[in-house]
């Protein structure tokens, strides 16, 4: 199919500790759920936007950076949509990661 698109690239808090697990082929995989908030246009009305999604990541290359995140950090998500679970034929959507940004977090003075 060409020229089909399906990428997505969100900010957002990360609600809780990701957990990892590895597949039956030995590939790490970790999920966790982004909460996102913002003001967006649509119609020429400003919208107050908020939504939650899951996240995975799948493979060693992300889990550098999957090891910094806690509950509460900021991160720029990249990827594409699928389904949750293929096999089940649920329709719930998540965000399959192929990069994550960690945004870092301003040190408090002493």
């Amino acid at each position: 199919m060409s020229g089909v698109e399906n990428r997505l690239v969100i900010s957002g808090v990360v609600e809780s500790k990701p957990q990892t697990r590895s597949s039956p082929a030995g590939i790490p995989i970790s999920r966790f759920v982004l909460r996102h908030r913002s003001e967006q246009s649509e119609a020429g009305m400003r919208r107050q936007i908020q939504c939650t999604i899951g996240v995975v990541a799948a493979g060693a290359g992300l889990q550098e950076t999957i090891k910094q995140l806690h509950q509460g950090s900021e991160v720029s998500v990249a990827g594409f949509i699928g389904r949750a679970n293929s096999r089940t034929g649920e329709y719930r959507l998540v965000l399959h990661a192929t990069a994550i940004k960690l945004k870092l977090q301003p040190h408090s003075a002493p």
